[in-house]
């Protein structure tokens, strides 16, 4: 279904307790480094999504045993020694699955090339690329700045290092660190600023030991990893849209075990800036990742200043911010120090999502790295998500409050997070059908 129209459909009633899937980031993160560890590694919850499934075929290819117990459980066997495909590995739309592939690959000592379709070949790559090279690995981004496709051949082998992103950035400190593992000595990441710590989560249940002191992350590389059984949480990042129907729609909604790392909950800190009520039900763990059962409360929304502070914590869940600003009484505020990023997503999220919201009738002013939004009437309309499954889903979201329906185009991407997501909007109280 490439496009959608979504509207109210008929009397609300509450959905009852949602599930948002597997986390994408942690199903990711798991898969790669059960694919290091000696033996069987069971991973309960996995994502299948087309983004991780990227993952799972690639390392097929690198030589991992991958058994599918249900559609959400794999039993990976690691590989003593990856191999080198023969064939290119193809990353999908999937950003997270190229730059830490490409660590975890560098650290092996492999050949091996990557690319990805029309969305992730406008990515950038030179962030994961310099750090690697300055390890000792011999990769290239063969497209024009620092871009797709990427090409790693075997070298003399890697060498830790101390190294400081200049930008924020999980992807790229957990790419790092993968291939810390299969370097000589001491690889260190220091964070310029606190991002989600999935990988250093995980990393003990597969007997990798580390330290942590003063925002600093050091590992020993060539430690034994063993194999383990992980719990994926639920997805927060797909919650978060569950949620903002809560609190943007009639009923109240709560959504179950949904994972609550402290990396990646900012979207509930902005929303409660702009006057959301969100409560736990219950608290819980997936293995070392905390859950919580999440309540959002229909209420009235203020226009705020967003701090730049909150936006690393936030970066998947902004398209549901902005689509909260538009119901929002006054002018909302995304700084502009910290919001790049956002240019450099599935797709340029700013301008998407600008140009939806006036194309909705909410006056949003776009500026280099930011918005301003002042709420208001949404009306119904036609909006592009430019094929950007998180987009997609904040413009389908926003139909709550919309005077009429809103068509999203581009949405055929959604699978890629939140597979089911159209039925879970049905179960919130919309109609989701195809458009022509």
């Amino acid at each position: 279904m490439s496009a959608w129209r979504v509207s109210r459909a008929g009397a609300p009633s509450a959905p009852g307790a949602l599930l948002a899937p597997g986390d994408k980031s942690i199903s990711h993160r798991a898969v790669m480094i059960a694919a290091l560890a000696r033996g069987e590694s069971e991973i309960v919850n996995f994502l299948p999504g087309s983004d991780c499934l990227a993952t799972v075929a690639a390392l097929e290819q690198l030589g991992v045993r991958v058994a599918r117990l249900a559609r959400d459980r794999l039993l990976v066997r690691g590989a003593p020694r990856l191999l080198s495909p023969a064939e290119p590995l193809d990353c999908g739309n999937s950003g997270t699955a190229m730059r830490l592939l490409a660590g975890l690959i560098a650290g092996q000592n492999v050949a091996a090339r990557l690319h990805g379709d029309s969305s992730l070949s406008r990515r950038p790559m030179r962030r994961v690329v310099e750090p690697l090279r300055r390890m000792g690995a011999c990769i290239k981004a063969l497209g024009r700045d620092g871009r797709p496709p990427l090409r790693i051949v075997p070298g003399e082998g890697l060498r830790g290092i101390s190294f400081t992103p200049s930008v924020p950035s999980a992807q790229v400190k957990s790419a790092v660190l993968l291939a810390g593992l299969g370097a000589r000595g001491e690889t260190c990441v220091k964070e310029p600023a606190p991002t989600r710590d999935h990988t250093e989560r995980m990393l003990p249940s597969f007997g990798c030991s580390f330290d942590r002191a003063n925002g600093s992350i050091c590992l020993t590389g060539r430690q034994p990893l063993r194999a383990a059984r992980i719990n994926v949480p639920g997805d927060f990042s797909s919650a978060a849209f569950l949620l903002l129907a809560g609190v943007i729609g009639p009923v109240e909604v709560r959504v179950d075990s949904v994972g609550v790392n402290p990396g990646r909950t900012g979207f509930l800190r902005m929303m409660e800036r702009m006057g959301a009520r969100f409560r736990v039900a219950a608290s819980g763990k997936a293995g070392a990742e905390p859950t919580a059962d999440l309540v959002a409360e229909p209420g009235p929304l203020q226009g705020a200043r967003l701090p730049a502070s909150l936006v690393p914590s936030a970066i998947d869940e902004m398209p549901a911010i902005f689509a909260a600003a538009a119901c929002a009484r006054g002018e909302t505020v995304i700084e502009i120090e910290g919001a790049s990023e956002l240019r450099v997503k599935e797709s340029d999220r700013i301008a998407v999502m600008a140009a939806g919201l006036k194309a909705l009738g909410v006056a949003c002013e776009e500026t280099p790295d930011g918005a301003s939004i002042r709420g208001g009437t949404v009306r119904g309309g036609e909006v592009d998500a430019h094929g950007d499954h998180r987009a997609a889903m904040a413009f389908s979201i926003l139909a709550f409050a919309a005077t009429s329906a809103v068509t999203v185009r581009g949405a055929e991407l959604v699978d890629t997070s939140f597979p089911g997501f159209a039925e879970a909007a049905r179960q919130l109280g919309l109609a989701v059908e195809p458009a022509g």
